[in-house]
């Protein structure tokens, strides 16, 4: 993550690790409405690559009241590229493979600001 300053084209880059801390603590918390929650797969894992996820389907969907639970991999080009993610769940989406739960899709160039749950 870059972060701007009003000098002459001068920026801070924050290291890759800090930002998972600060994301990790905010999964840890719970986000929003609490239908989002995501943490560490493994304390150990010092390069913060694996995490695990819970989503509770929304409101007035398909996917009211029921629990996902997801894998997420943030590779070391995390945040300019968006980590993969694998639902462990069984879930229908156009976007996820049915056999292997792969998120086939996350047409997403993540900018500064986004994080593992925007």
């Amino acid at each position: 993550m870059t972060l701007g300053s009003s000098g002459a084209g001068s920026s801070v880059v924050v290291p890759r690790n800090f930002r998972l801390l600060e994301e990790l603590e905010r999964g840890e918390k719970g986000i929003g409405d609490g239908t989002v929650s995501y943490g560490m797969d493994d304390a150990d894992d010092i390069y913060m690559r694996s995490w695990t996820g819970t989503i509770i389907g929304p409101h007035n969907t398909v996917h009211e009241g029921r629990i996902y639970q997801l894998k997420l991999f943030c590779d070391k080009d995390y945040p300019e590229k968006a980590p993969s993610v694998r639902f462990h769940s069984r879930i229908n989406m156009a976007c996820v493979n049915h056999e292997t739960g792969a998120v086939l899709s996350l047409s997403l160039s993540l900018s500064p600001s986004m994080s593992i749950h925007a």
